[in-house]
């Protein structure tokens, strides 16, 4: 059963109504599946597209019980903590990698 859907939004570059279109149809594939909890986005190390990402998920924070930006996904931040004992533990190459180019969005 997985567990995360990933979306690549950052490579190649999209326009921002691009983005936030994949970004709302993604969320959307997540909170109507049975087994997604997690979106993971790739959004790339800075730019429009991670600003752009960043302010999306915090703009629909209320849809979501947690966001977790990757530099802080680690076994030792709170929320990351609960997300997987809640979610369940999942393999993840970003898991402890301060990857500045993803971000993590623990859904409703």
């Amino acid at each position: 059963m997985e567990i995360v859907l990933t979306l690549d939004v950052g490579h190649p570059p999209r326009k921002p109504d691009q983005v936030e279109h994949q970004l709302e149809e993604a969320i959307s594939k997540v909170r109507g599946s049975s087994s997604f909890r997690v979106l993971k986005i790739i959004h790339g190390q800075s730019g429009k597209t991670k600003q752009i990402v960043r302010n999306w998920a915090y703009n629909k924070r209320r849809r979501l019980r947690g966001i977790i930006y990757g530099e802080n996904y680690s076994i030792f931040d709170k929320q990351t903590q609960e997300m997987r004992v809640e979610v369940g533990q999942f393999p993840d190459s970003d898991l402890e990698a301060s990857n500045g180019g993803i971000i993590i969005l623990w859904v409703k």
